[in-house]
């Protein structure tokens, strides 16, 4: 084996010490990516990494242990910029914009990200082995109400809240001021209204 592939295989590990949320592993094949961690140094024995874990192709959350000096395998993760094109039916339609190659993705693989996808977006899809294994979307995007129950006059600081459906298709909970057209800021980490834009 030449220095080279020595190297990129020592590159390709990384030890439960080391685990930080963002850090992305394989564990049987399948790709998950830190959300939380806690050191743990117990009275006896040595120390451990206790892990919450998120499935990046299901979104399943999963609680694993590691020890401090356990080898783990990075994940194989490349991300591509890429455009949200539109929607038809569960079909949603993108274009890579690095090679403007045009694919498309069932909205059951983006799961709720899917729900915040508008004309023109740039976002980046993760790609496992060739599979469509997560998606990094903005912060926070701005779209606009299409359904929700008319806004209470002067109902501005009661902190009740309704739900509203946005031209996406999502449904948030919203103030009960907010109206049928408003443009929103929302969180897209929590699917949370942050302010009117």
């Amino acid at each position: 084996m030449s220095d080279m592939a020595t190297s990129q295989g020592k590159e390709m590990m990384i030890l439960g010490g080391d685990l930080r949320p963002g850090v992305k592993i394989e564990l049987d094949g399948i790709p998950y990516i830190v959300t939380d961690f806690q050191w743990v140094k117990p009275g006896k024995g040595g120390a451990f990494m206790r892990t919450k874990l998120k499935n990046m192709k299901t979104g399943a959350i999963i609680d694993r242990t590691f020890r401090t000096d356990e080898k783990l395998q990075r994940a194989e993760v490349e991300e591509r910029k890429v455009q949200f094109l539109y929607r038809a039916e569960d079909a949603l339609h993108f274009m890579d914009m690095e090679s403007f190659d045009q694919f498309t993705l069932d909205e059951k693989q983006l799961r709720e990200a899917s729900g915040f996808l508008k004309e023109e977006l740039v976002i980046s899809i993760l790609f496992h082995r060739g599979e469509p294994a997560g998606v990094v979307l903005p912060t926070f995007v701005e779209l606009k109400v299409a359904e929700t129950e008319p806004g209470v006059r002067g109902d501005t600081a009661s902190g009740g809240s309704k739900p509203a459906k946005l031209e996406t298709g999502a449904v948030i909970q919203v103030p009960l001021f907010i109206n049928i057209g408003d443009l929103l800021r929302v969180d897209t980490r929590s699917c949370t209204y942050v302010e009117r834009a």
